[in-house]
């Protein structure tokens, strides 16, 4: 979901940043031997435990920039009928195998929105593969958020699937960088594998944090790029053009551990994965950030 708009700073000027990283390489995720990502292979790698830090001071919400449906139709205007239908079908299709190897760590994961409240807006809804891991809590409201409209009827049939009652359920069309959304209406923004493609990744970050509640939850899991000076992030850089083109504007080079570090969430638990079987993309980041 690109955008043609640039964002405002994501920091106050003067602010320093906290000393404490929060990528760090540690155990092997003992409790989640899973696979990740399209047909990948264990898990073989993690950070250390979550802990929540104190992060730069958070921007003053605004409105967002531009109307929603303007800036749909600027950064994803509609692509052939034939082509939505398509690239619907084969997320459909094609996720599945990652889906059942990455249920155990989307289970702990989401564990966490047990207490929160029940107002949820996921973005990059897609065909709906998360619904399973929320949306049977009582009283659950959930606004999904996708720039293809054939994504609708996949993201309806895994709600009802997942015992989402079809009247808690709305399917918005819109991109990461104008939300359908009022400033501070969400209780949880939700967002998997959803930043890479994205056109303006600090401008989307500006959004969740603006629809968010005062310590409302942001829920990610995201791919990234490999370390600088690696042989896998010379791979990536160059294969990057050619993923942009076969896969819906994904980057693999994007450092999106610190863009969401610099947005200036209250607290942040930012953990890393680095996946086996899914070579290009197999660094990964994970977590839970509150407003």
């Amino acid at each position: 979901m690109p955008c043609l708009v640039a964002p405002p700073p994501m920091a106050r000027p003067g602010r320093r940043r906290p000393s404490t990283s929060v990528h760090r390489r540690g155990r092997t995720l003992a409790a989640l031997p899973y696979r990740c990502r399209c047909g990948r292979r264990h898990l073989i790698g993690a950070s250390s435990a979550a802990a929540l830090l104190p992060l730069v001071a958070p921007p003053s919400p605004a409105a967002p920039p531009i109307d929603p449906e303007v800036m749909l139709e600027r950064v994803h205007p509609s692509r052939p009928d034939w082509y939505e239908e398509f690239y619907a079908t084969a997320m459909d299709q094609g996720m599945k195998s990652y889906e059942s190897e990455i249920a155990g760590y989307k289970a702990k994961l989401f564990s966490q929105l047990s207490a929160t409240g029940k107002n949820i807006l996921e973005l990059g809804v897609g065909t709906g593969p998360n619904f399973k891991y929320y949306a049977s809590d009582d009283g659950v409201n959930v606004i999904g958020v996708d720039p293809n409209k054939h994504m609708e009827d996949y993201a309806r049939t895994a709600a009802v699937s997942a015992g989402l009652p079809p009247s808690s359920f709305t399917f918005k069309r819109g991109v990461a960088e104008a939300l359908p959304a009022e400033n501070s209406s969400m209780d949880v923004v939700i967002g998997t594998l959803v930043l890479c493609s994205v056109n303006n990744i600090d401008m989307a970050l500006r959004e969740i944090y603006r629809v968010l509640k005062p310590g409302g939850l942001y829920l990610f899991v995201e791919h990234v790029a490999a370390p600088d000076g690696s042989l896998l992030r010379f791979v990536q850089g160059a294969f990057d053009p050619l993923q942009q083109f076969v896969a819906d504007g994904c980057h693999l080079t994007r450092k999106t551990g610190e863009n969401i570090r610099d947005v200036g969430f209250s607290s942040l638990s930012l953990d890393s994965v680095r996946l086996s079987n899914a070579y290009i993309i197999s660094p990964h980041v994970y977590g839970v950030a509150s407003k």
